[in-house]
């Protein structure tokens, strides 16, 4: 056997799921590569510069690049040069809310000359039911026994390095060697190990965001309700949750979004043949918000002469992070119907259409809170704000 050079080469390592896990472990001590095909984003990390916001990102990663612990890396031979390989490519859906898999499947046709029987491959996103059994035996037909094993990522975004060091690790692998070798890799940073079949894995990893999107839904249908009726929802919620617990986790109305609770509850239906009966009546709440929205919107202003200003509009409360958020839904129905639109966020970086808080306040005749950054709170404004989350104290009736 070859004497590696790395601990561990993290594939995608410069994503939203990769980088954090490879700082974590480089600044355990272990000697990370990553590999990404992104010129640019491998160059800001290269020097230091976090490519999108996250809980300690920055002051870790100057650390381990300074220690020599992380390098990155355009040439995929360093993955014939680590231990163990991490893969962050998982499985999409399609336009047709259809599991797509030629991505994973094209991602280890690239990675076959330079895998080998003794390295320990994880795959870490999200996978179909099934698939990593199916992708031991397609890299056995192609003559490759790497030591395959699938660990779910089940992190918070922005607080991913905080948890990948303290949450529990679920753990699988193809064979008995994979799950030991496995076990090992993840208790070298002193997280608790869950070991499951590879399916079971791939279950638990969906049916976690599948249900959260689904308890997300049931507030945002309490609070549409509500709202039909003529009420308050925030009210309401304080009230049923004052000094009672068994209501902690009922939430507030507001968008439901992200690359991974819409995408990963459609796989869920997918593999259930469309009866997936809860996810589907979640997405037609949770995405149904906005259109539900709009039509409030219809009964209380003439939209073609009134001027819309969204605050916010990264997928959460505080994330520079736009993928798949709600706030862009609303913007292309309003854009159609309003006389204009201003959109404004403190953190997103990546839309140049944007503009100052202050343009949009004052060009805009009603404001929409779209997302609950903490640099609103004490918004003050003079002009009407629509606020479905409670977050401004005022109600969430509109």
């Amino acid at each position: 056997m070859d004497r590696k050079i790395y601990d561990l080469c993290v594939i995608g390592g410069a994503g939203h799921v990769g980088l954090p896990f490879s700082v974590a472990f480089a600044a355990a001590g272990k000697k990370v590569a990553i590999y990404d095909i992104n010129p640019d984003t491998t160059n800001l990390i290269s020097h230091g510069i976090a490519p999108y916001m996250e809980k300690g990102l920055d002051s870790i990663l100057n650390n381990v690049l300074s220690t020599g612990n992380l390098i990155l890396t355009l040439d995929p031979k360093v993955v014939s040069q680590s231990n163990t390989i991490v893969i962050t490519i998982g499985t999409p859906v399609d336009k047709f809310l259809n599991p797509v898999f030629s991505d994973i499947f094209i991602c280890f046709e690239q990675l076959l000359p330079y895998l080998s029987d003794e390295q320990l491959v994880i795959l870490r996103s999200t996978l179909f039911p099934g698939t990593t059994d199916r992708l031991a035996k397609w890299l056995q037909s192609k003559g490759k026994s790497p030591l395959l094993a699938f660990c779910p990522e089940r992190v918070v975004e922005g607080k991913a390095i905080e948890e990948i060091l303290n949450l529990p690790q679920i753990i699988s692998g193809t064979s008995l060697d994979a799950e030991e070798k496995a076990k090992l890799f993840f208790q070298t940073i002193k997280v608790e190990v869950v070991p499951l079949t590879p399916i079971e894995a791939e279950f638990a990893k969906l049916f976690t965001n599948a249900y959260r999107y689904i308890s997300f839904a049931i507030s945002n249908q309490f609070f549409m309700i509500a709202n039909s009726a003529g009420q308050d929802y925030d009210k309401i919620l304080k009230g049923i949750k004052y000094h009672y617990h068994r209501m902690d986790a009922l939430s507030s109305a507001g968008f439901t979004a992200g690359p991974c609770l819409f995408k990963d509850t459609m796989q869920l239906n997918s593999f259930a043949k469309n009866e997936f009966g809860l996810g589907q009546a979640a997405m037609n709440i949770n995405e149904g918000l906005v259109l539900y929205l709009i039509d409030r919107l219809k009964t209380r202003y003439n939209l073609a002469d009134t001027s819309f200003g969204l605050l916010g509009m990264a997928f959460k409360a505080g994330s520079d992070d736009i993928r798949s958020s709600l706030s862009y839904k609303l913007k292309k129905g309003l854009v159609f119907l309003a006389k204009q639109v201003f959109t404004t966020d403190p953190y997103v970086t990546v839309d140049k259409s944007l503009v100052s808080i202050e343009e949009t306040i004052d060009k805009s005749d009603v404001l929409i809170l779209c997302v609950p950054h903490p640099e609103y709170k004490m918004l003050k404004c003079t002009k009407p704000i629509v606020d479905i989350w409670g977050f401004l104290g005022n109600g969430t009736l509109i």
